[in-house]
């Protein structure tokens, strides 16, 4: 018995069931290449997105409803969140050191501070 097992040949598929596609079908040279990743000009043409119904949708036409989560207030002066605002010049700040230096700003910086907000108002 021993014999046979010895004689035997082992024989290995070229292609393994388990696996969609071999290494070396995919890259005959042994190179293995980096993630390639598209941009979505390439995506939108390789779509071919004027064959898709109107109603469908797709990259182009996506269209989404106003969210339902307030939207974060941001420092005005670090982009940081901001819990905090002056009621005074009604800016918003992150933290006491932003507080301070707000406090010090005459009222144009404070105005085109408010303004890049789109929050701007007359200060008394």
């Amino acid at each position: 018995m021993e014999r046979e097992v010895v004689e035997a040949e082992l024989v290995l598929p070229t292609h393994l069931n388990f696996k969609k596609l071999q290494m070396y079908e995919k890259y005959p040279k042994g190179q293995s290449r980096g993630r390639h990743w598209k941009h979505l000009k390439q995506i939108i043409q390789a779509e071919n997105f004027q064959n898709y119904p109107p109603d469908e949708p797709n990259y182009v036409n996506i269209e989404s409803p106003p969210s339902m989560h307030p939207p974060k207030r941001i420092c005005d002066i670090t982009g940081y969140e901001a819990p905090y605002y002056d009621p005074r010049t009604n800016m918003r700040y992150a933290n006491a050191e932003v507080f301070k230096l707000i406090r010090s700003l005459p009222n144009d910086y404070v105005q085109r501070y408010l303004a890049l907000r789109n929050a701007a108002v007359v200060l008394k």
